[in-house]
């Protein structure tokens, strides 16, 4: 059974409704990540999950217990916010000892568990300092170590390396990373950034208009998204419509061309996308498997690869590629596109 589960959630904001009859499931020792663009219902799941607010309808059950209307201060879960939200006036002891004096925990106790905490985080030495004299990176282990020195049943983290330059961030979701299988809690993490999000996660939840449209390992769903949302949200930029023939692995494209597919559908439903790495280009008149005669729209340089915007008859494809061979703007060419590469939705 899984240690937490969304039943049918319907949740809002007056009249606003934002989550519509979500089912989430997370099992213990797991991090699942929210992915999702700004106002696709993540953070109001997260924050109904905390208790910061209560669902129109629908159940929360947690190990087992309806979670539903049990008041915020009554979750043993830790929080990491966007915002680091440490105790300006504390040294970095005191902020990180908060919980457990709340929990009237022995004096000696809290000094180990706090001194411990911050030896795992790498801060030793430096719990006589306050929050303003610590760096944004520091910061945010502060606040780690805070929310999981209680040993809180599930940790919280929303968009907590949004306020970090690039190279920390990669460091701090190393980090997190680093920590959550050292003590194997449960996460639920929020974010907009797919790389952070791929890289740091058990499972990832992608939402749109307040519903998940997948839910599944990282590389799953990176190879073989369900849905056009999900595909264009990893990265496939090149679609086209494809009709069945007789022939198993043989399709139709729109001028009728054959195209050759390893990747079978599940459905009837033939919308096919392609990376633009897995689209190689070759000269005109190439014989290649799935060639596509086309012309040069737009060359654009990247550094180790250039990419190209090809006009075909059955659509424009976006191209990349390595430098060996350069094609220039109105050059006439043949793109083959890899059958294994193609997904059809």
């Amino acid at each position: 059974m899984a240690l937490l589960e969304l039943q049918n959630i319907t949740a809002g904001y007056d009249n606003n409704v934002i989550l519509k009859d979500l089912d989430f499931q997370v099992e213990k020792g797991e991090l699942v990540s929210l992915l999702g663009s700004s106002g696709c219902g993540k953070t109001t799941t997260l924050r109904l999950i905390a208790g910061f607010s209560n669902p129109m309808s629908g159940k929360f059950i947690f190990d087992g217990k309806d979670y539903t209307q049990v008041p915020l201060h009554k979750r043993n879960f830790g929080f990491v916010f966007q915002s680091y939200a440490l105790f300006p006036h504390m040294t970095i002891f005191d902020n990180v000892a908060f919980g457990l004096k709340m929990r009237k925990l022995p004096q000696d106790q809290i000094k180990k568990e706090v001194m411990d905490m911050l030896e795992t985080v790498d801060l030793k030495g430096f719990e006589n300092r306050f929050p303003k004299e610590m760096s944004g990176g520091q910061r945010q282990r502060v606040a780690l170590a805070r929310a999981l020195v209680i040993k809180p049943d599930l940790l919280l983290l929303d968009e907590p390396l949004s306020n970090l330059d690039a190279k920390l961030r990669v460091k701090m979701r190393v980090e997190i990373r680093r920590l959550q299988q050292k003590f194997g809690f449960t996460a639920i993490y929020v974010t907009h950034d797919q790389e952070e999000c791929f890289a740091i996660s058990d499972k990832v939840a992608i939402m749109n208009h307040g519903v998940i449209e997948q839910l599944d390992k990282p590389s799953v769903i990176y190879n073989h998204p369900k849905t056009e949302f999900i595909a264009r949200f990893v990265g496939f930029e090149n679609f086209m419509d494809l009709k069945k023939t007789d022939t198993a692995g043989k399709y139709l494209a729109a001028d009728n061309s054959v195209i050759h597919v390893e990747n079978q559908p599940t459905g009837d439903a033939l919308k096919a996308c392609i990376r633009p790495e897995d689209i190689q280009i070759q000269p005109a008149g190439a014989q290649v498997i799935n060639g596509i005669a086309g012309e040069v729209m737009v060359n654009t340089f990247l550094g180790k690869r250039n990419q190209y915007n090809v006009r075909t008859s059955i659509g424009e494809f976006e191209v990349s590629t390595d430098q060996e061979s350069v094609y220039n703007t109105g050059d006439k060419v043949t793109l083959s596109l890899t059958p294994n590469k193609i997904i059809l939705l």
